[in-house]
């Protein structure tokens, strides 16, 4: 649903971390609408102006850590090691 918001981020990522780095970004219709220092603050301020589900708050940095998250379950670390 905002995969437009996201595609505007991966093509914008360097320009965006030139001017952002390290903010939390709220990207709604393909545009920044605001960047803070925290997701609680981000997600605080977005969710007054616009409805929920309709903006992504991105965190700003460079490289894929950014937007990658790796989980590791310890279900799957029992399972190996039993």
């Amino acid at each position: 649903m905002l995969q437009k918001e996201f595609q505007f981020y991966l093509d914008n990522q360097r320009i965006l971390v030139e001017r952002y780095n390290g903010k939390f970004l709220v990207i709604k219709d393909e545009e920044v609408k605001g960047a803070y220092d925290s997701q609680a603050s981000a997600y605080k301020e977005a969710s007054k102006a616009f409805e929920i589900g309709t903006f992504l708050i991105q965190h700003c940095l460079a490289g894929a850590e950014s937007y990658t998250q790796t989980f590791h379950s310890l279900v799957l670390t029992n399972l190996l090691f039993a």
